[in-house]
């Protein structure tokens, strides 16, 4: 629950709790509602409203991973200028949809390039033309296909392209000398995940790009994921990735099973959970089965 929605649902105001005995309490509930969160090396990551945005900030320059919404990402260039007056060399997006691309627009003559998958870009103009919406947007002007390399002061920064997952564009950031990745929304932690097939997305693949994931880096690897349950926890390591494509792997076996013996697909999306992967939790099971039935019956 934000902090606003909690004041109007009691009645109180920061002004009233200021003046109260409380002071304490007054303080917290005056605090950003976003976190800035160093890592290292460097590199850190910011979470408010949308998927996990990460940040470089060296000697050199800054590079920005992912942008919420055009709020969070005002409030993101704002602790970005608190520690440096260098500029934004590059702005990178793992994917097009919104609240991972929807605050680029404050990014617009601060970011020297912004860099996505050809996918992404093609996915994200696609959706902009549909909504009316291209002048509330900054596009990628540097695009890709399977590798991308940048180097800020002495961080080496790779975008690597493993396949359709979540879409058809989700791209890996990896900061090397930090050893941080960026998975974007090929991650979501212990939670049901949006399996955007309209956007490309595919299951089956999307297990084979987690399996060259834990294969590309190392055991020290920091993986920051696109979402997670526990809002707290959008940082981890292979174990938590290998149980992302278990759930995935649990969900396809377990929608074919349902089809094998004869399920309707209404029948299928009355499951409350998977089989096999009963920690993931959350809101939108249906969302996943829906996904799994139709590349299933309707291929991909």
């Amino acid at each position: 629950m934000q902090r606003r929605k909690f004041l109007q649902g009691t009645g109180l105001s920061l002004a009233m709790l200021a003046t109260s005995n409380n002071n304490a309490l007054a303080k917290l509930l005056m605090q950003p509602a976003y976190k800035f969160t160093p890592l290292r090396n460097d590199v850190g990551i910011f979470t408010e409203q949308g998927g996990t945005v990460a940040w470089l900030s060296n000697t050199s320059g800054m590079v920005v991973v992912d942008t919420q919404f055009v709020d969070q990402a005002t409030h993101l260039i704002a602790e970005l200028k608190k520690i440096s007056s260098k500029p934004i060399n590059f702005l990178i997006n793992t994917h097009h949809h919104a609240d991972h691309t929807g605050g680029n627009l404050a990014f617009k003559g601060l970011a020297e390039k912004v860099v996505g998958h050809a996918n992404c870009l093609a996915n994200h103009q696609k959706i902009a033309s549909a909504q009316k919406s291209q002048d509330k947007q900054l596009f990628a002007d540097t695009v890709f296909q399977d590798q991308w390399k940048a180097k800020v002061g002495t961080e080496r920064i790779q975008a690597h392209y493993f396949g359709a997952g979540h879409t058809n564009g989700d791209i890996v950031v990896h900061f090397e000398n930090a050893n941080i990745a960026h998975m974007g929304d090929l991650m979501f932690n212990k939670r049901f995940p949006f399996i955007d097939r309209a956007g490309g997305a595919n299951i089956q693949s999307w297990i084979n790009v987690l399996d060259k994931t834990v294969a590309k880096f190392d055991k020290d690897t920091l993986f920051v994921f696109g979402h997670s349950a526990d809002p707290l926890k959008v940082t981890g390591g292979k174990e938590e990735i290998r149980a992302m494509q278990n759930y995935l792997e649990k969900l396809l076996s377990f929608v074919n099973n349902e089809i094998k013996a004869g399920k309707s697909k209404e029948d299928v999306l009355k499951a409350q959970s998977i089989p096999g992967a009963e920690d993931f939790q959350g809101q939108g099971i249906q969302r996943s089965l829906t996904a799994a039935f139709e590349e299933l019956t309707m291929g991909s």
